[in-house]
């Protein structure tokens, strides 16, 4: 179902304008796309992990803010990794600048957000 030039309905649509990147380039962002994935999986299980494992030492606010937390940066870096996979197809094809990576200030934000919570918890809680 691909058309003369080789490249698929979808490719058409999201890639529609420049010329074919180096393949290793292409494959390259696929990588880092998948790496993202991989760090998106990990934040969602961290996030469950915490629902379900600190019901003995964690009051249950607590616990459901940070489990929370957690588990929306793994929505949120999942969401942007693809945004930022076709962004860099899109300058590659086109040759302009690779855009700056919002991935990285995110997951640096939410992960001290995070930390500061749980020490507030660790600190207040009662023993």
């Amino acid at each position: 179902m691909s058309e003369p030039d080789g490249r698929s309905p979808l490719a058409r649509r999201l890639l529609p304008h420049g010329e074919e990147p180096d393949p290793r380039f292409t494959l390259a962002n696929e990588r880092t796309f998948l790496a993202w994935m991989r760090t998106a999986l990990a934040f969602v299980a961290g996030g469950v992990a915490v629902e379900a494992f600190t019901n003995d030492f964690m009051p249950e606010v607590w616990r459901r803010v940070v489990a929370v937390l957690v588990v929306l940066t793994g929505l949120v870096i999942s969401v942007m990794a693809g945004a930022r996979w076709l962004s860099v197809e899109r300058s590659m094809r086109s040759g302009r600048p690779l855009p700056v990576p919002l991935l990285v200030p995110l997951l640096c934000g939410t992960g001290a957000v995070a930390s500061i919570v749980t020490v507030l918890m660790i600190a207040t809680l009662n023993r």
